[in-house]
């Protein structure tokens, strides 16, 4: 009995280790204002270091997968390599870490939230807007903790006004404004934050660069 408890404790230590076998990946998906579109993604993608990460494209957006500090390095070269060109566009990334069995994920019951330290950003100096939506998805009470999602939520809208991205609340998101780079690591570290706590959590973020409306900036 003593030997099946250490191999379970194990197996848990071992997903929590493995970002893909615990499920900790993101979906890009990038609209580019230009009838240079698909050589703009297309050249974006090639350009960016993808070392220590699953990526996968297809014709709706690109999977990525390893590690929150490698995601956060891959959203931010893919995501300046597309404002770099000048051209508007609008990038939306949705962020999953712990779920309860999918494709490239396997988490058997309690498997527990994955603990790791917030991935640090860098200054890109290109300016941005974004909305972002972060969902713990907590149904039961895990290591004593009871589920709440809006002290999880409110602890990462914390985060964003230490980091000087926070700009605002809307319907359904949380307005973000400032470098790109910044914006990007406010919803990496924000979505790490809570999943120190919770299992599964996605997030939503959608994020606008060289908008005609950022002309005053």
């Amino acid at each position: 009995m003593i030997l099946s408890t250490v191999d379970d404790h194990d197996q848990r230590t071992a997903l929590q280790n493995d970002p893909l076998r615990f499920g900790v990946g993101a979906r890009i998906t990038v609209a580019v204002m230009s009838d240079r579109y698909a050589d703009i993604i297309l050249g974006a993608l090639d350009s960016v270091d993808a070392s220590g990460l699953s990526v996968e494209t297809g014709d709706v957006s690109t999977f990525v997968g390893g590690t929150e500090r490698d995601l956060l390095r891959y959203l931010t070269d893919l995501s300046s390599a597309i404002a770099d060109t000048g051209s508007h566009a609008s990038i939306s990334v949705l962020l999953s870490r712990g779920c309860p069995g999918e494709v490239v994920c396997e988490l058997p019951g309690g498997a527990g939230p994955r603990a790791v330290e917030h991935p640090t950003g860098r200054d890109t100096d290109r300016h941005a807007t974004a909305e972002w939506a972060l969902y713990p998805l907590a149904d039961e009470v895990t290591a004593g903790v009871e589920p709440d999602h809006m002290r999880d939520i409110y602890a990462a809208i914390d985060l964003a006004k230490e980091n000087d991205t926070f700009r605002g609340s809307a319907h359904f998101v949380t307005r973000l404004e400032g470098d790109l780079g910044r914006i990007l690591e406010t919803a990496v570290a924000g979505w790490t934050l809570v999943g120190r706590s919770v299992q599964h959590v996605t997030s939503h973020l959608t994020v606008s660069v060289n908008s005609p409306s950022h002309a005053h900036v």
